[in-house]
């Protein structure tokens, strides 16, 4: 009985590191389903990403591989495939988001685990309990937001946690907070920063004219809506579009977005490069 696996690296540009990598999964009787590979000229780093199935146990290619990756200096990680990512979510006020998450979680249409809704206010319990997810109510209260993060941060170990997604999320998470979760916490925001930045921003695009509106997901960092952008979507709009009507492409965008961009994450598709990012395809 076999088992499929996805094998992901970036190491320094160097020749030999295709034929490394087959050899070894050619030793251990492994069938390459799928190889994607890309070699960027600035850095001089190297990315890669290999699906494939074997009847090797997990355990015993970690070992084995770990010389090839220590010759290449490679960062590397290798996902069991029938092992689901656990999910965290969290929302604010706006629920379009993680309405769509969740329906996309029960459909089976992303490969990991909806685990747990946290929430800074108490709306979208009953959106979680129709999904079979267990919604915390998180707020932040007078002893401090460091206290709120750290009920998340258990909730997180507890829950054994691969993943958060701030589905529209209206808290800035502190930097200690980011450093523990490095390239596992994805965020959604409109596409118009730095330009419309605070309340309403699809109403300055509105009184700007503008002609295009977008949604960003990317990886969360210590500087706020900055972080390595994982996906893009956009629309075009004209002066016909009132702000409610831009809010509402808005809210599609976001949804999308947020949605693609955490299947690319789930399905080992996102390698990050410094302040960007290697999405294969």
């Amino acid at each position: 009985m076999t088992s499929q696996f996805v094998l992901t690296l970036s190491c320094p540009d160097r020749l030999g590191i295709v034929y490394a990598v087959s050899g070894f999964l050619t030793r251990r009787d492994a069938n390459i389903e799928d190889s994607q590979q890309f070699s960027e000229h600035g850095s001089g780093r190297f990315f890669m990403r290999v699906e494939f199935n074997t009847a090797a146990q997990r355990d015993e290619l970690a070992v084995g591989f770990t010389e090839i990756a220590r010759e290449f200096d490679m960062d590397w990680q290798l996902h069991d495939r029938a092992v689901k990512r656990r999910v965290l979510i969290m929302a604010s006020k706006q629920g379009h988001c993680l309405n769509d998450l969740l329906y996309r979680f029960r459909i089976g249409a992303l490969h990991g685990e909806a685990a747990a809704v946290v929430s800074n206010h108490p709306d979208w319990a009953d959106l979680a309990a129709s999904s079979g997810v267990p919604f915390h109510y998180l707020p932040v209260g007078p002893e401090g937001k460091a206290v709120q993060e750290q009920r998340i941060l258990d909730l997180i170990e507890e829950e054994r946690i691969d993943t958060v997604v701030l589905a529209r999320y209206m808290q800035i998470l502190s930097s200690d907070f980011c450093a523990k979760l490095p390239g596992k916490i994805l965020n959604i925001h409109h596409s118009f920063l730095p330009s419309f930045k605070g309340a309403k921003p699809y109403h300055q695009a509105h009184d700007r004219g503008v002609k295009l509106i977008g949604a960003t997901c990317h990886y969360v960092t210590a500087d706020l809506d900055e972080g390595p952008i994982i996906e893009q979507e956009v629309a075009r709009v004209d002066h016909a579009h009132s702000p409610e009507e831009l809010v509402a492409a808005g809210r599609d965008l976001e949804s999308t977005c947020l949605a693609r961009g955490l299947a690319a994450h789930l399905d080992d598709r996102v390698l990050i490069n410094g302040t960007k990012t290697v999405v294969f395809r």
